[in-house]
């Protein structure tokens, strides 16, 4: 089968489209003939060697899938031959094959087209228990979201406005990508590349702040965020993109009764009835139409290197998507 993968850490041209042996199956695993899959920042993280956890060489990269069952191990029960899933796995996903676990597979409506449903796994997920699970959203709460245009903030936009949130604050870098965070329900848009955003910030709160940020950017991006939380504020890391690390001083959190935590969605693979929940309750709101996701674009698996290139450009907005 066809995939793409990269045998040395770096830039976007260490990608290779490689033919490699179709995975054969254990107990209690299943094969996919994969339809499309979700392009992330943790992508380009591991393809850097930069990610939260050792990335071994050599790697294919790719989470997110949507694919059809292709073929069953022994011990499964749940799916048959011909069933359209959605699932998310470690790694392998950059192929025309994949094989995963049953219990990682979630069946998809006949209504959810696929370039959609794989927005869910990673990006939606990543969305949802930003602000529920590690944020804990109340009701009127204000919420800033950064890089609002892309896979992950375009949802959690939309999602804090569906949760209940007061006031959204949404960032990003051009005018378009603001405009499109304003069309999912934005209260407030900012142009981050101002020297000003964080005032800005400020000013759309009333001076009081926020009560929650999401923030994958690091560097001054996350020390700006920082001055921007109110009193009892909780900020989430979910990334570094800039690929800046940012140094903190616990004791600077202490006058504002702040928290500052760390986010990691394997973590939350690990709670199973967790994950099935809110990956569950994700699609009904995409097929209540109360979610709107946005695509970026679906380019040929073999483009990976150039998806990868224009997303860690900045010129792109909602999901990227590859079709083998």
């Amino acid at each position: 089968m066809k995939a793409i993968q990269f045998k040395e850490y770096g830039d976007p041209s260490v990608l290779e489209n490689v033919d490699v042996d179709v995975p054969e199956l254990d107990k209690g695993e299943v094969l996919l003939k994969v339809t499309a899959i979700g392009v992330n920042y943790a992508d380009t993280a591991r393809r850097e060697g930069a990610y939260v956890v050792p990335t071994p060489l050599p790697f294919i990269p790719g989470a997110e899938v949507v694919g059809v069952v292709e073929e069953v191990g022994e011990g499964t029960s749940k799916f048959s031959k011909g069933d359209r899933v959605v699932t998310l796995i470690g790694s392998g996903g950059y192929a025309e094959y994949v094989k995963t676990t049953e219990h990682t597979l979630i069946s998809l409506p006949e209504n959810v087209e696929d370039e959609t449903a794989v927005a869910l796994p990673l990006q939606g997920l990543t969305a949802y228990h930003l602000l529920t699970t590690m944020g804990r959203l109340e009701e009127g709460e204000s919420v800033l979201v950064h890089a609002a245009a892309g896979g992950v903030g375009s949802l959690a936009v939309q999602l804090a406005k569906s949760f209940g949130a007061g006031n959204v604050i949404a960032t990003a870098s051009t005018e378009e990508k603001l405009a499109l965070a304003s069309d999912l329900g934005a209260d407030h848009t900012i142009n981050y590349t101002n020297e000003n955003w964080r005032q800005e910030v400020l000013e759309a709160t009333g001076g009081k702040g926020v009560d929650i940020a999401l923030e994958m950017a690091g560097g001054d991006i996350f020390h700006e965020t920082i001055k921007c939380m109110r009193p009892f504020g909780r900020l989430v890391v979910y990334g570094v993109a800039s690929g800046e690390p940012a140094q903190m001083y616990p004791s600077g959190l202490m006058n504002r009764n702040l928290s500052v935590m760390g986010f990691f969605l394997p973590q939350i693979m690990k709670k199973r009835e967790l994950f099935e929940k809110s990956l569950n309750h994700l699609m009904e709101l995409v097929q209540s139409g109360e979610l709107k996701l946005t695509v970026g674009g679906v380019y040929d698996l073999k483009d990976a290197s150039y998806v990868h290139e224009i997303m860690q450009g900045r010129k792109t907005k909602g999901k990227l998507v590859l079709k083998p």
